[in-house]
Parts: C-alpha cells; structure tokens; sequence
C-alpha cells in the first residue's frame, strides 16, 4: 500500500502520479485566485460562503497531501524539515491557527497563504534547475550578499558625513542613513531623499556605478550556475 501511494504522491513517470500533480496544481491555483478574490470589497455574503468553503477543499486536500508524503517517505524528519516540506506546512498552518477566528482580522495569517504558491516548484523542472543552480552557487552567492552588506553599511557612513549637516532631518544618524543606501545601491532612486551638498552628490555618483555592478553580479553567479547544472545534464 505504501509503495502505490508512494508511486502517486512523488512525482514518477505514470499517469497515476501526473493525475495528481495536476490536480494538486488546479487547487493551488484555485485557491489562489479565492485569496486575491476575497480582497475584493463590499462582497455578498454568498460570494464570501462560495470563498471559504473552497478554502477549507483546498485545505483538506492539501492536508491529506502533507499526511501522505511523510507517510510515503523513507527519511519522515528529514522531508517535514526540507524546504518543500516546510512550504507544505506553512500553505494550511494559517487555516488551522484562525480556526474559530475570523481570518480578515490576522492579516499575518492570510499572508502565510502566499506560501501556497511555492507549492508550484515541485512540478516544475526549470524552478527545479534553478533550485539546483542557485545550491551549487550558494557560496558566491553568501559571499555576494556579505559583501553588499559591507557597502550598503560604508554608504550609509559616507552619505551620513557628507549630508548630516545640509539635511540633520534626513541625515539624522547613519540608521537613518540606511534607506538611502539602500535605495541608491540597488538603483531604484525613489527620490524622497537624495544628497544637496556638493560631495554627497559626487559620492552618490560613485555608489551609484557600484549599484549598477551590484544588480549584474548575482545575475551572472546564477546564470553560470544554470549553464554548468545544464552542461552536467546532457
């Protein structure tokens, strides 16, 4: 019995297994699409009624999915503590922590049903390629992020020394400082704070240039990664 519903529940070569893999993929989609609806406001009653008894399906079903792949499983702690066991968990906890609450009011609870969507990447095999590409460069991409960490850090120091002064109520310490780093590193330049001093605005410049390479790097790590697992593929 384990190993037929193992051979339905995993992903394996038979019509079985795809049945259900598209049918798990219709219900996350569905229930999807009832989270994004239920935002709609002034909704009848009926509509609201229609909405939820779709979510406590599509809880079910995905419960009953949780219960089977730890029961069909060889290593049950390792997969409940695996990234996709962890988003199997997180896509019906919120259902189950608001039960006799009204879910509208635990705003945090609703997000968690975001997670359902993550559920998709274990039917896809080019989310899959980039799980792998994205785990055979974790290093680079470790190092990448401290790096940045580094520079978002010295540009709210730059920025502090050179703007304090001009704007005290922008530039108030190098905390505050953090969100314009932020903003200029990764060159999305909201405008709402920006230097006024003659060299705040050559430094900016240069932490501009770096923000360019900084948007470019994770891009290449990530795409050399994805060229090499290919590569191994074939």
């Amino acid at each position: 019995m384990k190993q037929y519903l193992k051979n339905i529940v995993e992903i394996n070569d038979n019509r079985k297994s795809r049945v259900f893999a598209y049918f798990i993929q219709a219900l996350i989609f569905l229930s999807i699409i009832s989270f994004s609806y239920e935002t709609v406001p002034d909704l009848e009653p009926g509509t609201r009624k229609i909405l939820k008894i779709i979510e406590v399906f599509c809880v079910v079903v995905f419960t009953i999915e949780y219960v089977l792949r730890i029961y069909v499983s060889d290593k049950k702690i390792k997969f409940i503590f695996s990234f996709f066991g962890i988003i199997d968990f997180l896509a019906i906890l919120p259902f189950y922590l608001a039960l006799g609450v009204d879910l509208r009011s635990l705003r945090a609870l609703r997000f968690l049903r975001l997670f359902r969507i993550l559920k998709l990447m274990r039917y896809n095999k080019a989310i899959k390629r980039f799980t792998i590409a994205i785990a055979t460069a974790k290093e680079e991409i470790i190092l990448f992020l401290i790096v940045t960490l580094i520079l978002v850090y010295f540009s709210s120091v730059g920025i502090y020394y050179f703007e304090h002064d001009a704007q005290p109520e922008h530039f108030a310490s190098i905390f505050d400082s953090l969100w314009w780093a932020i903003v200029t590193l990764t060159t999305v330049g909201y405008g709402d704070v920006y230097p006024v001093t003659v060299g705040g605005k050559v430094f900016t410049f240069f932490i501009l240039m770096i923000g360019l390479g900084i948007v470019a790097i994770p891009t290449g790590i990530i795409s050399s990664a994805l060229t090499t697992s290919v590569d191994k593929k074939e």
